[in-house]
């Protein structure tokens, strides 16, 4: 894999960084790890109820793209990651088991879908939040990515749009010396 993209389901922010490293992707060449960085996990599951629902397709939707993983299907978990993402960040529905179900219906996954209720992959789940989370923490929510030979990965980056491809292109070939540079620890900037 030339690059590990570490995203809970659920946040708006891991979506558009998602489409931005496609595009960067489909001109680049790159083939990318789809891996579960668990917001519930990382709340210590301290939610108010009104985001149990989305917090069931949370981790539903992560069993699988662990499963996924655990197949090096790589390419079926972006694609199911796609569908979800789509129906959830583009056309505001909510998260939701059964939206998962439709994306895993969508992305032609159902000989995968048994993943999906198998507490069984909650600890492949917890092992990907721990490596995202230890490679770039503390203090950092979802996405974290991180590229082959750099034992640490970096929280983002944080979009507001996903830019057009030229600009993408820009980010990554930005980005990619910062993360290979030890001495580089971080960018920020307060959100609007």
């Amino acid at each position: 894999m030339d690059v590990t993209f570490f995203f809970d389901p659920s946040c708006p922010w891991s979506w558009r960084t998602s489409r931005w490293l496609v595009a960067v992707a489909d001109a680049r060449g790159l083939r990318i790890e789809w891996r579960a960085f668990s917001l519930c996990i990382l709340s210590g599951g301290d939610f108010p109820p009104e985001y149990a629902e989305g917090l069931a397709g949370s981790e539903r939707a992560l069993r699988l793209v662990e499963a996924l993983r655990a197949e090096g299907r790589h390419d079926d978990a972006g694609h199911f990651y796609t569908s979800l993402g789509a129906s959830t960040h583009d056309e505001g529905n909510p998260l939701s088991p059964k939206l998962v179900d439709t994306a895993v219906e969508a992305a032609g996954l159902v000989d995968a879908a048994a993943a999906l209720d198998d507490p069984r992959w909650d600890e492949a789940v917890r092992e990907s939040h721990a490596l995202a989370y230890a490679s770039a923490g503390p203090d950092i929510g979802s996405p974290v990515l991180m590229v082959p030979g750099v034992d640490r990965g970096v929280h983002g980056p944080i979009l507001t749009e996903v830019p057009d491809t030229d600009d993408a292109l820009t980010l990554w070939d930005s980005l990619l010396p910062l993360l290979r540079l030890g001495t580089f620890h971080e960018l920020k900037r307060g959100r609007h």
